[in-house]
């Protein structure tokens, strides 16, 4: 599993997931800071990443497109430090692995893990 993390996510959280064995990289360290979503889904795609990320628009792409991949795990908790999130993404990888290779779109919030696979037919 390889994660790309968006911009909002803390850039140390890359580190401890590595630590964990999930390759992992934050837009930051390549250059993408203030990319377009688009941008970064693109890169996500060509390069196997799942991106995950704070903001709505990147589930809202993957629908107006009908993409396959890449997949998204968007989170609905706002504040997490590097160590939370690492916890919490290490969690949702273990629960939601195959769906994520296979193309899906995840929105982690407090309580629950919601999932739905690529593409998002009729979803907006």
């Amino acid at each position: 599993m390889k994660l790309l993390l968006d911009q909002g996510l803390p850039r140390s959280a890359s580190t401890l997931l590595s630590a964990k064995g999930i390759d992992t990289i934050h837009v930051g360290e390549i250059g993408l800071s203030s990319a377009q979503d688009r941008e970064i889904l693109e890169k996500a795609g060509e390069n196997g990443y799942v991106v995950v990320t704070l903001d709505a628009d990147f589930h809202t792409l993957l629908a107006f497109t009908e993409a396959v991949y890449p997949s998204v795990i968007r989170i609905r908790i706002e504040g997490l430090r590097a160590e939370a999130l690492t916890n919490l993404l290490v969690n949702t990888i273990t629960e939601c692995e195959q769906d994520l290779i296979e193309g899906s779109a995840v929105i982690i919030e407090p309580h629950r893990i919601r999932l739905r696979r690529l593409p998002l037919l009729n979803s907006i």
